[in-house]
């Protein structure tokens, strides 16, 4: 009756603890070992995380001897990692199709290791191991159903496919570092007022997210079809280019987003040019890491190169920016001087050239530069009730674009300046680094720093202390939000730098 209690007990911990971290497996994109690898960093986020991690792991080793040991691990899955809840703040589990089938394959693969350690009369310690290590039977999961997933997939690609063929636009390609969306909306202002244009919405930028915008927008008399797209490894973008064949494509940035998956920036350089490979026009950033190099190259292949510049005046398309404002020229002729637009001019430049290249008129592209617009969460400026000027850039998540929000908040004639950051992520080996250098260009400009979370606070820190900055540590946006609301007034500023999902510490 007492190892039945324990089973119980260790069942009780597995399923509770499952909510739990099939809520990270489903944040993280179904990629096999995220859930374990946000596991790591959770039980090693602080002291008391670890010990807990250890006295859980200690008493299932003891439980060899002393069964008690079981509940003791049972409560440690419950209840931990601290800070990681069942329910979420900010993400709460959707139940989809597709995490209800990884939970019942994860539930399986648990449940055929109980039953081969009960063989051995350890059922009551094998379900201590599978509670205490969950995360590993999620990702076991998740690489089991990989293939499947991907077969499933592959049958709306097919419709998707045999959709463009039908319609047949002219497909546009946007890829980069960051950018994309950017990119992507500027390129549609240009176009719709003289074509029929259809974007992938949001942040459909892989596979699913992209056939499915073709399944369900584009018609009959549909133009122009703008492809957003993301990739995490070498040969993504290729796959996506191999149905979606893009006559346009446009490589907009390359910098250290993603760097932990892609390894190094030459890494990222050749996976991301996969978008050049069938394409007939390359519109390409030439200032950024590599891309001069695979502008050549094209050159040499003989595909058509339009190569865009915010430096580099005998670039087919450059955007200067000026003292009066943004200076546009093409082919070295200007097109249009001052510019009063607040935005990254290598974008832009990407933008017009895609526009010439889709046939639109350079007096069309003229008027509608001035109403390009800001995409949402990206370096948008509004006033709130209490008449406190707020940047919300909480989907950016680059050093590029998180120096140019504080160029803008810097450039704002404001009393009191404050930052609320949970600092960048996704940067590999460079990921402290950088956020330590944008600590430290944060403290020159403002004079409150509210560190959000644990994730980068050591390095922002460090960053920030070079300054005269005040630094305030907040444990979750939320706690960062209602400071700003109870301590700024009318004509302060503040700048909201990312946003971190829950599952992050």
């Amino acid at each position: 009756m007492t190892n039945f209690l324990y089973f119980t007990l260790g069942l009780v911990a597995i399923l509770v603890s499952s909510l739990r971290w099939l809520r990270v497996a489903q944040r993280e994109h179904y990629l096999p070992k995220s859930t374990c690898t946000f596991a790591i960093r959770w039980w090693r986020s602080d002291r008391e995380n670890l010990a807990i991690f250890v006295i859980g792991f200690g008493a299932l080793l003891l439980s060899l001897f002393f069964a008690f040991g079981l509940v003791v691990t049972a409560f440690v899955a419950l209840i931990a990692p601290r800070g990681l809840t069942i329910r979420g703040r900010t993400s709460k589990l959707a139940w989809t199709r597709r995490l209800k089938t990884v939970m019942g394959t994860s539930t399986l693969c648990i449940a055929i290791f109980i039953i081969a350690a009960s063989l051995a009369d350890y059922g009551p310690h094998a379900a201590g191991v599978a509670a205490l290590l969950l995360p590993a039977f999620v990702d076991l999961a998740l690489w089991i159903l990989l293939p499947i997933e991907n077969a499933l997939a592959g049958k709306y690609v097919k419709e998707a496919n045999k959709t463009l063929s039908r319609v047949n636009p002219i497909r546009v390609a946007v890829t980069g570092s960051y950018g994309k969306t950017t990119i992507k909306g500027y390129v549609h202002h240009l176009a719709a007022s003289t074509k029929s244009v259809i974007a992938s919405p949001a942040s459909f930028n892989n596979s699913a997210g992209l056939s499915r915008a073709v399944n369900e927008n584009l018609s009959s008399a549909t133009e122009v079809f703008i492809a957003e797209m993301g990739a995490y490894g070498p040969g993504e973008i290729r796959a996506l280019c191999e149905w979606v064949k893009p006559s346009i494509s446009i490589l907009a940035s390359i910098g250290p987003v993603h760097l932990e998956r892609f390894g190094t920036l030459d890494a990222t350089v050749k996976s991301k040019a996969e978008i050049f490979e069938n394409s007939d026009i390359a519109i390409i950033n030439i200032d950024a890491y590599g891309l001069e190099s695979v502008a050549t190259a094209l050159d040499e292949a003989g595909s058509k190169v339009i190569r865009c510049s915010a430096f580099d005046k005998s670039a087919d398309v450059c955007v200067v920016a000026m003292a009066n404002g943004l200076d546009i020229l093409l082919n070295g002729e200007l097109l249009l001087s001052a510019l009063q637009f607040d935005g990254a001019p290598t974008n832009i430049a990407c933008s017009v050239a895609a526009a010439r290249a889709l046939g639109v008129e350079l007096s069309t592209i003229t008027n509608l530069l001035p109403t390009l617009p800001v995409a949402e969460h990206r370096k948008q400026i509004d006033v709130s009730p209490s008449g406190v000027t707020v940047i919300d850039d909480t989907y950016n998540s680059n050093p590029a674009g998180a120096n140019a929000a504080l160029e803008t908040l810097s450039s704002l004639d404001a009393p009191r300046k404050v930052l609320v950051t949970p600092g960048m992520v996704e940067l590999g080996k460079v990921q402290g680094i950088e956020n330590r250098k944008f600590g430290e260009r944060a403290a020159q400009i403002v004079d409150d720093f509210l560190v959000v979370g644990g994730t980068n606070r050591a390095a922002l820190e460090m960053g920030a202390r070079t300054g005269n900055t005040r630094i305030l540590h907040m444990e979750t946006r939320s706690e960062a939000v209602r400071w700003v609301r109870n301590t700024l007034v009318a004509g302060d500023a503040v700048l909201y730098e990312n946003d971190l999902p829950d599952h992050y510490f």
